[in-house]
């Protein structure tokens, strides 16, 4: 369930950008588990708008597999920058941009359990012009490191796949370029933030037990979810101290409630 004062506060920071002629962009970044898809979804059902997710854009299984080749091997896993279309989500923007009241848009959509893109013919379909357009991801607004921050690894993980900086680097040079470009996109973004790194692996457990309908996911598993969030630690890290300007920031608590928020004047103009 979310927050009620969590809603109160979104709501209210909405309310200037509904119904445009032009339906705004709205970004929601946050880390694994704090409530950003389904904070989305809602925004998007009770505000007549349309949620997209970062995660339905992942590159294809064989896209990645060849950026994993050709680049570093670490991008054959799916999550941090690089491993996005964001070319196919320019397309889809510009659809739901330019969408009238009797328009179809197909919205693309990842299958997480065959780690692929569906078919075309399988993507739920938009119909009509969005009041606003919600797109969330966990990585969505971060900026570049200081080339000083990449030197260093910050966890196990980077210290023996990524010994060289290459994997990092890459990263970091798509926060510069196409990344970039997305961020200038957005009329705001909106951040929920975790009370720590180490809460986001307790959050990220509680998603995986929900989806599997039990209390709680046994020690075997709990490793495996973190060995898989170390992908995305040094930039969860990075935008929790600052690495992104926001919006509209929330600060979390243990339980995903609100416990404080900083309202900037949007930054992102289109």
């Amino acid at each position: 369930m979310i927050d009620p004062r969590l809603l109160q506060v979104v709501g209210d920071f909405l309310c200037p950008y509904l119904h445009a002629e032009c339906p705004a962009l709205i970004g929601i970044a946050g880390s694994q588990g704090s409530g950003k898809s389904t904070l989305a979804q809602y925004l998007a059902a009770t505000l007549g708008g349309v949620s997209l997710s970062l995660d339905d854009v992942y590159l294809t299984k064989a896209e990645r597999k060849t950026l994993g080749r050709t680049v570093h091997p670490l991008f054959e896993t799916r999550g941090p920058p690089l491993t996005h279309d964001l070319g196919l989500l320019d397309q889809v923007l510009e659809a739901l941009k330019r969408a009238g009241p009797d328009s179809r848009t197909p919205l693309p959509s990842f299958d997480k359990l065959a780690d692929d893109r569906r078919p075309q013919n399988q993507w739920p379909v938009y119909i009509g012009k969005p009041s606003l357009i919600i797109l969330e991801g966990w990585c969505l607004g971060a900026e570049p490191e200081p080339q000083e921050r990449l030197a260093i690894a910050v966890n196990a993980m980077e210290r023996e796949h990524d010994p060289d900086g290459v994997w990092r680097g890459a990263i970091n040079a798509a926060l510069s370029a196409d990344y970039a470009r997305l961020r200038s996109r957005l009329d705001a973004l909106i951040y929920l933030k975790a009370p720590s790194f180490e809460r986001v692996l307790d959050w990220r457990c509680q998603q995986e037990a929900g989806l599997l309908g039990v209390n709680a996911i046994d020690a075997d598993r709990r490793k495996a979810l973190a060995a898989f969030i170390a992908r995305f630690e040094r930039l969860t890290r990075w935008m929790m101290q600052g690495g992104l300007t926001t919006s509209l920031e929330i600060q979390l608590d243990d339980s995903r409630h609100l416990v404080a928020t900083t309202r900037e004047r949007p930054i992102f103009e289109t």
